[in-house]
């Protein structure tokens, strides 16, 4: 037998690089671990950013209707009636999310804005430690499928966890979109304490456990646990429960039912139908009477139609990772989610039901979190670089995009031109009239300060926000309309408040003059406060 000699060249080179050589395999672990550990501070450092939001709790959107159904419940847990107007009724407010946090207020005595950020720091680490394990189960199942994906572990799952927050978080368009149930950023700074945030949270556990359970042999007690979530999910925030159906419809199919084993059939039933029962069960208010609710909301969803491009057009993106997937893959989870969640949102648009717009999360998340596998996922070390290099930069952009909501944590002043332009100052509250409107007592305020009047337990003649439960919502919208109309008579004044047991008037224009009327303080932005003689 013959011994040949190692000849130089490229391979027997390759082989024998050391590992500090430009080009050789130990550069390339420290370029990786070096991007792997950029991904992880930029993540850590947004989620310092909305830890730090919670303490000043920016107030803006619904906030005001959340604190006053927290008001109701925490004087009167068993039956708390209608959470902004004088009346007996039920509303879709009144969540296990909210009882528990109502109970949570009762028993301490903690105030209610205190028991928000207590609820925002939960929402936000059910969020995140939801994404973390959905991500975590989709790389699972790709690579047991050997779909091209390779297992992670480590600092690599880390990372991949990381980069699937940023791009939730900042892969959105050129022009925040602040909405509740829209995890970008600046608006989760507003939204943490929303019920949506916790509920999407609840959402990606939901995705995650279920994603498990169809692998395998899983008990009924889980499915039923699987279906008793859905519920609380769709109960805590009914359009993002409509998201997690999405996408829990889509990870069933992901699993080809034809190859589901037999036994999984009647347990996913039986946790479906567990958790019917418990929509149906729910006391405080009458979750399949909401089927009718969607005529009253159109006009407002009307927005999540227009400038898509400006405040959507990153997540393009996320559309060709998926494409890459489903070529790939022609079950993949993500594919079919963003699949089913176009569906939704196109009918919407093309119905007039514009209130399906709120699935909009349901074709954004998707992309999303492609965009972010697909940089870990591709198989090949080139495609995997140019994966980082366009997502990195998409993700600056939009970061950018997002900067004004460093201002809710920063001093205005302190904030270069360039993020101040960004900013969004938040509304003020009505804590002014604290010293003479007491809890319970009726204010007769038009629709911008009724939005924020309850939260400090008064009530308002007409409510901030529709109210499908208020029978007579329309009427006490034109009551309040005439109220302040200038050429109305004080006598058909004096009759609106005997009619609504009016104790206090907040006028914002300064042109209200009645001399039933005494002014008692005056607060910001030129309010005047009155009190009825």
């Amino acid at each position: 037998m013959t011994v040949r000699p190692v000849r130089s060249g490229r391979s027997a080179g390759a082989r024998s690089a050391p590992p500090g050589r430009a080009g050789g395999p130990g550069a390339a672990l420290r370029s990786a671990g070096i991007a792997r550990a950029a991904v992880q501070i930029a993540a850590g450092s947004a989620l310092v950013l909305l830890l730090a939001v919670i303490v000043p709790l920016p107030w803006a959107g619904d906030l005001g209707m959340h604190a006053a159904t927290l008001q109701r419940l925490r004087h009167d847990l068993a039956d708390p009636g209608n959470p902004l107007v004088d009346a007996n009724t039920q509303s879709p407010y009144y969540s296990p999310w909210t009882v528990l946090l109502g109970g949570l207020a009762r028993l301490t005595g903690l105030p209610v804005f205190t028991v928000l950020r207590l609820a925002a720091l939960a929402g936000l680490a059910l969020l995140v430690t939801g994404v973390r394990r959905y991500a975590r189960a989709l790389t699972e199942r790709e690579a047991a499928r050997g779909s091209g994906a390779r297992a992670a572990h480590g600092a690599g799952q880390r990372a991949v966890f990381a980069l699937a927050l940023l791009s939730l978080l900042f892969l959105w368009g050129t022009t925040p979109f602040l909405w509740s149930g829209f995890p970008g950023l600046h608006s989760l700074a507003l939204t943490a304490s929303y019920p949506s945030t916790l509920t999407l949270g609840l959402a990606f556990h939901l995705w995650a456990r279920l994603t498990a359970a169809l692998r395998s042999r899983t008990g009924w007690g889980t499915w039923a646990g699987l279906g008793a979530l859905w519920a609380v999910i769709l109960l805590c925030h009914q359009f993002t429960g409509v998201v997690a159906t999405v996408g829990a419809l889509a990870t069933v199919l992901s699993a080809r039912p034809a190859r589901l084993p037999r036994a999984v059939w009647p347990r996913l039933g039986a946790g479906l139908l567990l958790g019917v029962l418990v929509l149906w069960a729910w006391p405080y208010y009458d979750f399949f009477a909401l089927m009718g609710a969607g005529a009253g909301l159109e006009s407002v969803h009307r927005e999540l139609y227009r400038d898509l491009p400006a405040r959507f057009g990153l997540v393009l993106l996320g559309v060709a990772a998926l494409a890459v997937r489903w070529r790939r893959d022609r079950w993949d989870p993500l594919a079919l989610f963003f699949a089913l969640g176009a569906l939704v949102f196109a009918a919407g648009r093309l119905s007039g039901h514009y209130a399906w717009g709120r699935a909009l999360p349901a074709v954004l998340i998707p992309a999303q979190l492609a965009a972010a596998l697909e940089t870990f996922g591709a198989a090949r070390r080139t495609l995997r670089a140019g994966w980082a290099v366009v997502l990195t930069g998409a993700l600056a952009v939009g970061a950018w995009a997002q900067a004004g909501a460093v201002g809710y944590v920063v001093p205005r002043e302190a904030l270069p031109p360039a993020v101040e332009a960004r900013y969004r100052e938040p509304w003020t509250g009505y804590h002014w009239m604290s010293p003479w409107v007491k809890y319970g007592d009726v204010v007769m305020a038009e629709t911008e300060p009724a939005r924020r009047i309850p939260a400090y337990g008064p009530y308002t003649v007409a409510p901030g926000y529709p109210d499908f439960f208020l029978p007579d919502e329309k009427r006490r919208a034109a009551a309040t309309e005439q109220y302040f109309a200038p050429r109305t008579p004080e006598r058909v004044r004096r009759g609106i408040e005997r009619a609504y047991g009016v104790r206090w008037v907040v006028d914002t224009t300064g042109t209200l003059h009645d001399t039933g009327l005494r002014a008692v303080a005056r607060g910001p932005e030129g309010q005047t406060l009155y009190a009825v003689r």
